[in-house]
């Protein structure tokens, strides 16, 4: 072999070699698409880099199972990997494919907590939604051992699970959404100071989601927190209706009874003194307000006309005239009852 011919040989031939396998290489990158049909790949909490890539390649999302390992790897991403649905569609480079597994943008749900759900309401919504099992949700939101770990001062995340619209990829589990809820009251509250009443933080929110559940028409919320105000300061029990129906939601059949209202629970504040145990329900920020802020008066009583607004007394003489008004006579019950109200 002459020198020109091992020169080529020696020096030329790897040079062409290396120069078509980075040639391959970025074709298989940047220039090689996924042909189609779209498809959502699923990524479960907790899957290894291996088994994605081997279903990636298996659907043929990717060129190459070990180009695509050395890719991640080479951008310090093979443990980048999020939990969720995407949507991969046709067309789609392997590089911007990685791009995509790692940057969390997945498939989500869209779902609106409306204020005044408790926990046992917003787990039907989220089932509803497939976003995660209704017995889950209430398993965890029960727990007090997670409620201790979001310095929640209670035994459950009820009330700290702030009512708003969110975006939650299906079969989440329940602890994240959980977690992402308490975190969103946490920054909410932040507008609010505490300091202007004696009660304690966690005491405004068990007095606001009862304010919640109350009224459904948000003018009457400072009134109805005065109501309450003036009820603790003499001692008067509550006698609030949601404490008691939440006391045994968990077997109410929707039917208020008067057996109802002599059965003893934490939360039935028919049958004991101050606050129930704990929140009833989620309340929103304009609750919270009213109960930091209530409207100064002397009313002591409320009861429903039937559309969603109360009459309010000072004495209870005044207050039964306006039970037998609008309470038992038939005429004025036609209306509907805040039970009805969508709240």
């Amino acid at each position: 072999m002459s020198k020109k011919n091992l020169l080529i040989f020696l020096v030329l031939a790897p040079m062409f070699a290396l120069t078509m396998a980075g040639a391959q290489v970025y074709y298989a990158i940047y220039i090689w698409t996924f042909k189609g049909p779209d498809t959502v790949f699923t990524i479960k909490p907790g899957d290894a880099f291996g088994p994605i890539n081997y279903r990636l390649n298996d659907k043929k999302i990717i060129y190459s199972a070990r180009l695509f390992h050395r890719l991640a790897k080479f951008n310090n991403k093979l443990t980048s990997f999020k939990a969720g649905q995407y949507n991969i569609k046709a067309g789609l480079t392997m590089g911007a494919t990685l791009d995509l597994l790692t940057s969390g943008k997945s498939i989500t749900t869209k779902v609106t907590i409306p204020e005044g759900r408790n926990l046992f309401q917003i787990a039907e919504i989220l089932e509803n939604k497939e976003i995660t099992s209704a017995k889950e949700f209430i398993k965890f939101a029960k727990d007090p051992q997670l409620a201790k770990k979001l310095g929640i001062p209670a035994k459950r995340v009820e009330g700290y699970l702030y009512p708003d619209t969110y975006n939650f990829q299906k079969n989440t589990p329940a602890p994240i959404i959980i977690k992402s809820m308490v975190r969103l009251f946490n920054q909410k509250i932040k507008l609010l100071d505490f300091s202007q009443t004696n009660l304690k933080m966690h005491e405004v929110i068990i007095l606001a989601s009862v304010v919640e559940k109350e009224t459904g028409a948000s003018f009457e919320r400072p009134t109805i927190a005065g109501v309450f105000h003036n009820r603790l300061k003499k001692r008067m029990r509550l006698q609030s209706d949601p404490t008691t129906i939440y006391g045994i939601y968990e077997t109410y059949n929707g039917n208020l009874r008067k057996k109802h209202l002599l059965q003893k629970t934490p939360y039935n504040t028919y049958k004991i003194p101050g606050l129930p145990a704990g929140p009833i329900s989620s309340p929103g920020l304009e609750s919270l307000r009213a109960v930091l802020s209530p409207q100064e008066h002397n009313y002591l009583y409320f009861v429903s006309k039937n559309d969603g607004t109360h009459i309010f007394s000072e004495n209870y003489k005044k207050h039964k005239q306006a039970v037998n008004k609008w309470q038992k006579n038939r005429k004025n019950r036609k209306g509907r009852s805040w039970r009805n109200l969508k709240q």
